[in-house]
């Protein structure tokens, strides 16, 4: 069986949004698919890391990009006024009318590209993952040309986004490009996969033409090979990932400040707002908050691996939150140390966490909770308690990215037939 990926998101582009794509495209080649992969030359990424290395078993095809690059509105936003902020808005501007999303431009060039790839090197099947959404248009035009079968894969929900605010005109006119999608994915993919129950549920809803499958992202415990945990002589919790939309540090940081607790150091890894930092310097909380800028995923790992714990923030978002399972989740369990998950706890995150036994949850808005729980970990990290967190053998086997890739390949034998 041949298979091509179509991906916006991969090597030599940074973030988590890579790993599912990257993995996949290391293991089908390793499980018997031959494998092809389409991503765009250069979108000027938000973030880059020229550490990871692509598949080496897989062939990987470049389409140019022309559009729109990776920017943070917000943060050019932020600090201006007058004649400077509206300079900077009417840059901005051209961008929030691109429907569904700022990236659909890379459809010129990327659905010619598939369409030849398909043809020349006589692929099986087509799969599609977003974000962002615009990708499936091109999975339904290459079916369309070619009779491919066609897989969209969705690891962000297409009709719920938790960071957005809808009561925005042009919000709302994104939401309606991508409840479009939406419907052409339901109406014409041949199966349809999801990193959570909770995005299957919403495509279902939809009375989709093929079956729709939970394969939710996985654990890669051979990432962390060879890193190792230092002693420190402070309790050391660490976040990685960047804070937009309605992610927010601040109830935690409250937390933490409430704690009274002078040994703890908090260290977020990525983009942090700098309305966030203004704000964080009011609590004075000097040294026991450390904010690193963006690094390679290598990088991280290191970090998260050199902590007493680990601190995985998800809002609540109206209820949107609740079924997040984020490859960040699965990405902190490999790290095999303590999780303080402040989550929605009745979602998808805090149920791994509490099965798994990988940590304790505590609800994005219960700041006396967070508290609690710090003065816990502390606590067990004085009494030398806090020992590693290891997830037992049945749930290694169960979350690790190795079983999803296997179930990746039942799916697509089944779609090809």
């Amino acid at each position: 069986m041949k298979a091509l990926i179509v991906s916006f998101y991969f090597p030599p582009a940074g973030g988590g949004g890579v790993q599912r794509p990257l993995k996949l495209a290391t293991h089908l080649p390793e499980l018997g698919i031959e494998t092809h992969v389409l991503a765009p030359d250069d979108p000027r990424w938000i973030h880059r890391d020229d550490e990871l290395q692509p598949p080496t078993l897989a062939w990987v095809h470049r389409a140019r990009y022309v559009g729109a690059g990776g920017r943070k509105p917000a943060e050019e936003l932020h600090g201006t006024q007058g004649l400077q902020r509206f300079s900077k808005q009417a840059q901005l501007f051209g961008r929030r009318f691109l429907v569904p999303d700022e990236n659909v431009s890379w459809n010129l060039t990327a659905i010619p590209a598939a369409i030849r790839i398909v043809r020349s090197e006589g692929i099986d099947v087509v799969v599609t993952t977003s974000p962002p959404s615009s990708v499936h248009l091109i999975g339904a035009a290459v079916k369309k040309a070619t009779g491919v079968k066609w897989v969209a894969d969705l690891r962000d929900s297409l009709v719920a986004h938790p960071h957005r605010r809808a009561e925005r005109l042009v919000v709302r006119a994104k939401e309606q490009g991508e409840h479009a999608v939406a419907r052409l994915v339901a109406r014409s993919a041949d199966a349809i996969t999801c990193v959570s129950e909770a995005i299957a549920d919403e495509i279902r809803e939809r009375a989709p033409a093929g079956p729709v499958t939970t394969i939710s992202n996985g654990s890669d415990f051979d990432d962390f090979a060879g890193l190792e945990r230092h002693p420190s002589d402070r309790l050391r919790l660490t976040h990685t990932g960047s804070f937009f939309g309605k992610r927010d540090p601040r109830p935690f940081l409250t937390a933490l400040q409430r704690s009274g607790l002078e040994d703890v150091v908090v260290r977020f890894l990525g983009d942090f707002r700098a309305a966030d930092r203004e704000w964080a310097e009011t609590l004075e909380l000097g040294d026991r908050l450390e904010l690193h800028p963006y690094a390679s995923r290598r990088r991280a790992l290191e970090l998260q691996r050199d902590s007493e714990a680990l601190l995985l923030l998800i809002p609540d978002a109206g209820g949107r939150g609740r079924g997040v399972l984020s490859g960040k989740v699965f990405e902190y369990l490999a790290a095999e140390r303590p999780i303080l998950a402040v989550v929605p706890p009745d979602g998808a995150a805090a149920e791994l966490i509490r099965d798994s036994g990988a940590g304790l949850v505590v609800a994005p808005d219960d700041v006396d909770g967070m508290a609690a729980a710090l003065r816990d970990l502390h606590g067990r990290w004085r009494a030398g308690t806090l020992e590693e967190a290891p997830l037992a053998e049945e749930w290694r086997r169960k979350v690790s990215r190795r079983a999803r890739s296997h179930d990746f390949v039942s799916l697509l034998e089944a779609v090809v037939g």
